[in-house]
């Protein structure tokens, strides 16, 4: 498939915003072998009211997939198997991890990732295949790990929900992740999925501070709708957890304890949380976006991540290990730990502290039409 071709030097200065995108920079990936910056002679008339670009505009691209269930082998990840839905992500989370995987596809990690989404509209058919498969053995997938599967433009391609149709078809235990209200509209299959125990949602909550909100998460549901999915999903039966990610020093770490405190209030029984990751590109851009919001908290926050990061004797940003690049290291990231085990059992979330995770039942998947084999004794 031949991806549409993309220009970065868009005319977007390093001190311009957009409203309802996290990142103000285009900037290129990684593997682009040219660097472009634009450069304003006078010539070109002003497009937008205020002198500047026009402000970008999603653009969402069909997709034929090759495959669809990945499998990983990483430590710090609790699954084997994960489907996303979607490449790039409308949300704009400005930490979003998974932006330098734009990279791959020629496209910046920056704008071009929360404008340019690429939908696998095969998805479901290849689900579906990949599931009849004899040697595929049952165990958990997720869904939505590397960008949500409840975007806007879920809305439309209902890829998501197809998704979840095949894997209550097939009794396929599904783990989900979201930041996104749109997730009550399957209510009608998560249901009976959940009274069978195939399936788990985790909804994603980094701040209650709606100010903070809006150019953190600019297109996610408010923090407290999310508080409220919550509550929604616990009333019907549905067993859901509240993940604090990610945790970002000096702006969001002091709400760790109300956070999971108001998720069990709504009915959330797991609870997890994540140190802000940067790896690539994402260190220019989450320093721009410090910069461009909170000016006076930029120092201090990178300061203390770095501080979580191995130290100032290293100075990075990102630390790429397995058994550290979640949590952190350091007597901050001890701290922070002990803090999330005791709000933990204060509140009675994870079995009171001892991290025992509801497991779904793997063992019910049937691939339909296909004659069971009995047992030899």
């Amino acid at each position: 498939m031949s991806l549409p071709s993309t220009n970065r030097a868009t005319g977007f200065h390093r001190d311009q915003t957009f409203k309802g995108r996290g990142a103000a920079l285009n900037i290129e990936g990684r593997f682009e072998r040219w660097q472009r910056e634009a450069f304003d002679d006078g010539w070109q008339e002003p497009s937008s009211d205020d002198g500047g670009p026009p402000p970008p505009k999603t653009v969402v691209t069909r997709e034929i997939a090759k495959s669809i269930i990945t499998e990983n082998d990483s430590p710090d990840i609790p699954f084997r198997y994960s489907v996303n839905p979607y490449r790039g992500c409308e949300h704009g989370c400005i930490y979003c991890f998974a932006r330098p995987s734009h990279a791959y596809l020629g496209l910046s990690p920056g704008l071009d990732f929360e404008t340019r989404i690429f939908a696998k509209v095969n998805a479901p058919e290849l689900f579906r295949v990949e599931l009849s498969k004899p040697h595929y053995r049952c165990d958990v997938i997720s869904l939505g790990i590397n960008t949500d599967a409840y975007q806007p433009c879920e809305r439309e391609y209902k890829i998501t929900r197809q998704l979840l149709q095949i894997a209550n078809e097939f009794n396929q235990p599904i783990g989900l992740i979201t930041k996104s209200a749109l997730i009550e509209r399957d209510l009608d299959i998560l249901v009976p999925m959940a009274e069978r125990n195939l399936v788990h949602v985790t909804l994603s909550v980094t701040t209650q501070d709606h100010h903070i909100s809006r150019y953190l998460e600019p297109r996610t549901a408010a923090p407290a709708r999310r508080m409220q999915v919550i509550k929604t999903l616990s009333a019907a039966g549905i067993p859901v957890g509240i993940n604090v990610a990610p945790v970002i020093p000096f702006l969001t770490d002091h709400e760790l304890e109300s956070l999971l405190e108001t998720g069990r209030r709504m009915g959330a029984t797991t609870a997890g949380y994540v140190l802000l990751r940067m790896p690539w590109e994402l260190k220019e851009l989450f320093r721009n976006w410090l910069q461009q919001h909170f000016p006076l908290k930029a120092e201090h926050v990178m300061s203390r991540v770095q501080e979580m990061r191995g130290g100032h004797d290293f100075a990075r940003d990102n630390d790429p290990n397995f058994g550290s690049r979640m949590v952190g290291q350091g007597i901050f990231a001890e701290l922070l730990r002990q803090r999330f085990v005791k709000a933990c059992t204060r509140f009675d979330l994870n079995n009171q502290g001892r991290k025992k995770i509801q497991q779904l039942d793997t063992c019910q998947f049937t691939v339909p039409g296909r004659p069971v084999q009995g047992a030899l004794f």
